[in-house]
């Protein structure tokens, strides 16, 4: 049988802000990325969120960003390699203590927006993140865009990797995504978002905006859990997944 995990960007609210639908979504996810408090998120969403992910059964990994709560870590922003280092280290550092508060164990690290597009294109960054992820815990999972230099900085420091596809993103010739300033950015029709997913877990190939396929590595798939529909989204795409005989299984 073929097996993916399914993974969503949750605990993005803070403050008196509510942002998503976290206690829904787990259900239909096996792994969660949990926001770390820089770009969104806050100690007591975390803590709920860390919890919720637990009672839910599902995988737990940081998900570090920007420090920029105003552009909500979609801003790129011009650090050193050793910033982003200790960015990293401080936000996982933070989530680690909740999971192990509630007795739990971290499955991932996945950064977050602008950091996430930013290193899948630069060598240097891609490498900070990774070390700072194999200096905290050399047994978590880096998930990186599939092809991107986070997959092969991981490896190369010695991190186990999963190669991330999204459902609801559009993708160049590169392998990139379409920056979401571009108004072909994102998917909005259900449907398309989830025969683009089956077409990248079974056939390890997605359609870009020009029209020609390109080879992806489908380890896991990211809905985005923010958006107003992800809940039916994500009950959707559980229902496509079983009626084609494709599990749904976090890395741990």
């Amino acid at each position: 049988m073929v097996k993916v995990d399914l993974n969503s960007d949750l605990g993005e609210s803070f403050g008196i802000y509510k942002i998503g639908n976290d206690s829904e979504v787990l259900k239909y996810v096996s792994s969660a990325n949990i926001a770390c408090g820089l770009h969104a998120g806050d100690p007591f969403v975390m803590h709920k969120t860390v919890r919720l992910a637990l009672e839910n059964n599902t995988a737990i990994g940081a998900h570090p960003g920007f420090m920029d709560l105003n552009g909500f870590g979609r801003r790129k922003m011009d650090l050193t390699a050793q910033e982003v280092y200790d960015l990293i280290v401080y936000q996982i550092g933070a989530l680690s203590a909740f999971v192990k508060a509630e007795g739990g164990k971290m499955q991932h690290v996945k950064p977050h927006g602008a950091l996430y597009n930013t290193a899948a294109k630069d060598e240097k960054l891609s490498t900070a993140i990774a070390q700072a992820v194999y200096d905290v815990n050399p047994e978590l999972i880096l998930y990186g865009l599939a092809g991107s230099w986070l997959i092969k900085a991981g490896e190369k420091v010695g991190l186990k990797t999963a190669s991330e596809v999204f459902a609801d993103r559009t993708y160049q010739e590169d392998g990139s995504l379409t920056p979401r300033s571009q108004a072909n950015a994102m998917i909005t029709d259900d449907e398309k978002a989830i025969m683009q997913v089956l077409g990248m877990v079974k056939t390890g190939e997605v359609t870009t905006v020009s029209g020609k396929k390109i080879k992806v590595k489908a380890d896991t798939v990211c809905i985005h859990g923010d958006s107003q529909k992800a809940l039916a989204f994500a009950q959707k795409i559980n229902d496509a997944l079983k009626r084609e005989n494709i599990e749904m299984k976090a890395f741990i």
